[in-house]
């Protein structure tokens, strides 16, 4: 009885074991093989053609510098005057436009690096050229974005800014301050609230 009982443990131990082995070599990157361009989602192209933050702006946005777009959806709730809707709309058009050209750039870049990869023509010298050039564009995407954040405080008042920072649902106690539109229930589970 006790050999069949050790064998048995032996055996789950195994099953165990291998099972452990097989997983922990799977990648966090599965499906994403079948990418057009393996190092953007489709999500990522669909926000860089639009000219959209694409998390570029988080630095001003989550310290207290809100988004030009985000201020004009709530134009009403933070009482905008027609003078700083005129200059916070200018200010988004520009930034939109230089987004979105290099954005597209970006997303051009990419898909050139993908594609030496995918021929087997990527050198040590084109890897170097191409992962600068992506990454001065990134940089100067990110520039234009964080650019645009810093020019609302001139635009808004304190107490626009604070009331935007709020319905944004950013304070110290977010368990406190669920942002409109959002789900209480999930809010909260992100937020670590009780």
């Amino acid at each position: 009885m006790k050999k069949v009982i050790k064998l048995g443990l032996i055996l789950i131990f195994l099953t165990v074991s291998l099972t452990y082995a097989n997983e922990s070599y799977k990648s966090k990157y599965v499906g994403q093989e079948n990418r057009k361009i393996k190092s953007l989602s489709l999500d990522d192209i669909k926000e860089l053609k639009k000219g959209a933050g694409w998390g570029l702006a988080k630095a001003a946005e989550l310290n207290g510098y809100p988004g030009p777009s985000h201020v004009l959806k709530m134009k009403e709730k933070i009482n905008l005057s027609n003078q700083q809707e005129k200059k916070i709309e200018t200010v988004f058009i520009n930034m939109k436009e230089k987004a979105i050209i290099l954005g597209n750039k970006l997303i051009r870049l990419e898909e050139k690096l993908n594609s030496e990869f995918i021929k087997k023509t990527i050198t040590k010298i084109k890897l170097n050229k191409l992962v600068l050039e992506i990454e001065k564009i990134r940089a100067q995407l990110r520039l234009v974005h964080l650019n645009t954040h810093l020019q609302m405080p001139d635009i808004l008042n304190p107490s626009q800014v604070d009331l935007y920072n709020k319905l944004r649902g950013y304070s110290k106690e977010p368990c406190a301050n669920i942002p409109e539109g959002h789900d209480s229930v999930m809010w909260k589970k992100h937020n670590g609230c009780k």
